[in-house]
């Protein structure tokens, strides 16, 4: 971790294809190693502890609002809250515009024009959830038609959620043609598969799941919703990020970690970005490959930068409220 960066233009990716098919499914699960879960949380728990130096703060606290997917998925979102949220997500600190912008605005389906409209040439993208949010069931063909919708109405990325039914009952298959049919769905926008990792019971099964969606074509994998008790851990990241650094050593292939649902602060966010260091290393450590999901994260980026700056913290309300 190093100096601080200037902002820069996320160059997206192409979007990945499936590596295998259907019937590959259960050896991918088969084939996919026992994880040490002592070992897994010990690692996080020491890596969590790891201090750095003031440069190396800035840098990190830097990168973390380029990584912020902005996100509001609430039933009482607006067309003016979002117009807000993308002119903060465009500029988070109107007083200090040599700051970078989030990498993304995330909302659901419904407001995506609203936000293709705002954010169109600013460089911030749009994010939609879709594919039956946030349980991933429904009727299999309402999902998808949801996603090509999303994508023609003007989302850069789509985050939809593993089908938990099929693959914890045991129907590797099934759940795989359903990513493979999301990723055809979403064409050339990229597709972020949330394995909701709170429900899936083990480390062993977070790191199945996650060989799974990469296999099939995920451009990410993302944690968790938000909707549950429990969303993004330090194990369940580090879990998921050693299953893209050995998925990237068999395959070639770069596949981002998105991390979502309760990180509020930035001494998390510097926590997870540690842990992305320390496995996935320097090449990771870029928006095209790293997201946090967040709403109010952002302030706290905001109040410890001005505490860097000025030498004391400002009040929160001396940011705009997401």
């Amino acid at each position: 971790m190093g100096g601080v960066s200037q902002t820069t233009e996320i160059t997206p990716r192409p979007p990945a294809e499936p590596i295998a098919g259907a019937s590959e499914a259960p050896r991918i699960v088969a084939r996919t190693t026992a994880v040490d879960a002592v070992g897994l949380e010990g690692r996080a728990a020491a890596l969590a502890t790891r201090s750095i130096k003031r440069d190396a703060k800035l840098w990190a606290l830097d990168l973390t609002i380029r990584s912020i997917d902005l996100t509001t998925l609430e039933g009482s979102d607006t067309t003016g809250k979002i117009v807000a949220m993308c002119a903060k997500a465009v500029r988070p600190d109107p007083v200090r515009p040599e700051l970078p912008s989030v990498a993304a605005v995330c909302i659901y389906p419904q407001l995506v024009p609203v936000a293709a409209r705002q954010l169109d040439g600013t460089g911030v993208a749009v994010a939609s959830v879709a594919g039956g949010f946030p349980s991933g069931l429904g009727p299999l063909e309402a999902r998808l038609q949801e996603i090509r919708d999303v994508a023609s109405d003007g989302a850069d990325e789509i985050d939809i959620v593993l089908n938990r039914s099929l693959f914890l009952g045991g129907r590797y298959a099934d759940a795989f043609e359903e990513l493979v049919a999301a990723r055809e769905a979403a064409g050339s926008t990229h597709l972020k598969v949330i394995l909701e990792a709170g429900e899936l019971g083990s480390y062993d099964r977070i790191r199945q799941a996650s060989m799974l969606a990469m296999a099939a074509g995920a451009d990410f994998i993302k944690t968790s919703t938000g909707k549950i008790g429990v969303n993004a851990t330090l194990p369940n990241a580090l879990c998921m990020m050693e299953a893209a650094r050995d998925f990237h050593q068999q395959t070639g292939r770069r596949v981002g970690v998105k991390v979502a649902g309760g990180v509020r602060r930035s001494k998390q966010a510097i926590q997870y970005l540690v842990l992305l260091h320390e496995t996935l290393g320097p090449d990771w450590m870029t928006p095209e490959l790293f997201r946090i999901g967040a709403s109010s994260l952002l302030n706290d980026v905001l109040m410890q930068l001005e505490k860097e700056r000025t030498g004391s913290y400002s009040g929160p309300d001396y940011f705009t409220i997401d």
